[in-house]
């Protein structure tokens, strides 16, 4: 009986562990994704910028390597999870990374607010850029699934800089939108200051929510769930988080 009991208690243990492998499996692979995805988007938005002269498109191609750096920072704490550290430096390294996380969104906040600033004060007014609104179209979407897919990773791993990381590629998304719509309107009614009056409109978003990231802050409504020792399988927090940010729920 005793034997039994102790194989009874091993085996939801066991399940746990492999339940988190493959979580941190396609953890990497998502992160290796976005790398590869932002490394051609960004080239191919920054030369499409440089032929047309937009302003609004070239900063869409600074966010992706943006987004780069996110990826690299996440690939680094999730492979070091997957070589088996203990789990106090998984959440020192878990902890750093967040942090860093955070760091590229205020250089994300930064840099959108001074190119829409310069593009305003300048009276900028691009070329239509057909390839810039075919790359945001099939960007905005490729990125709405990337962020679907991180947030329910993070879930499974507890993980408070992926769910960061999931929420950048989120801005990536509105970045997309606010992209086409300037380079569309642009090109369909010459309203040239379009995408950088939007642009400023999100800088404090992006900044919120890297200031959130920078202090830990997950959601306003619970713990921290990459404190709990057996993250469980479903999200902890079921809230939609304020202010429209990191959320769990995809309906």
């Amino acid at each position: 009986m005793v034997k039994n009991d102790t194989s009874s208690r091993t085996a939801p243990l066991n399940d746990t562990a492999t339940e988190r492998a493959v979580a941190l499996r396609q953890g990497l692979s998502l992160e290796y994704l976005t790398v590869g995805w932002n490394v051609v988007e960004g080239v191919i938005a920054v030369t499409a910028a440089v032929v047309a002269g937009s302003v609004a498109l070239l900063g869409f191609g600074v966010d992706s390597f943006v987004e780069c750096a996110s990826g690299v920072v996440l690939l680094w704490r999730l492979s070091a999870e997957r070589r088996g550290l203990d789990e106090d430096a998984i959440e020192r390294l878990d902890s750093r990374a967040h942090k860093l996380v955070a760091l590229t969104l205020f250089a994300l906040t930064a840099y959108v607010a001074v190119e829409a600033g310069l593009t305003l004060w300048r009276r900028e007014r691009p070329e239509p850029s057909l390839v810039g609104i075919a790359l945001t179209t099939v960007s905005l979407f490729v990125m709405q699934w990337l962020a679907r897919a991180k947030r329910r990773v993070a879930a499974r791993l507890a993980s408070r800089a992926l769910e960061a990381d999931a929420f950048q590629t989120t801005a990536c998304v509105w970045l997309s939108v606010i992209t086409l719509a300037g380079i569309g309107l642009n090109a369909a009614l010459g309203w040239w200051w379009a995408d950088p009056v939007a642009a400023l409109g999100m800088t404090w978003y992006i900044g919120k929510e890297g200031r959130e990231a920078w202090r830990g802050e997950q959601c306003g409504c619970g713990p921290d769930l990459a404190a709990e020792p057996h993250p469980p399988p479903v999200p902890a927090c079921g809230c939609s988080g304020s202010g429209g940010g990191a959320q769990y729920r995809d309906g």
